[in-house]
């Protein structure tokens, strides 16, 4: 998971700073999800697949499938 998050930052040839700025936290937190030394709350883990157009099972090591689910409709969504 973690050199998942890594390889996608560095894809889109972004910093740690900057994908601290982008999830309102700072670089040396940011870092500490890449490495490993910290847990990726679940709000950071959306953040993070929706940033990158990508699925938390991709990023969670669940599926090689970089490309995102397709949204499902809800209820309450308009026809």
């Amino acid at each position: 998971m973690y050199r998942n998050i890594r390889d996608l930052r560095e894809d889109a040839d972004l910093t740690q700073k900057q994908m601290g700025e982008a999830l309102h936290c700072s670089q040396q937190v940011y870092a500490n999800y890449e490495l490993g030394q910290r847990d990726i709350p679940t709000a950071v883990l959306i953040a993070l697949a929706q940033f990158h157009h990508t699925s938390t099972d991709y990023i969670l090591g669940l599926t090689e499938e970089k490309d995102p689910y397709p949204h499902k409709k809800c209820r309450h969504d308009a026809t």
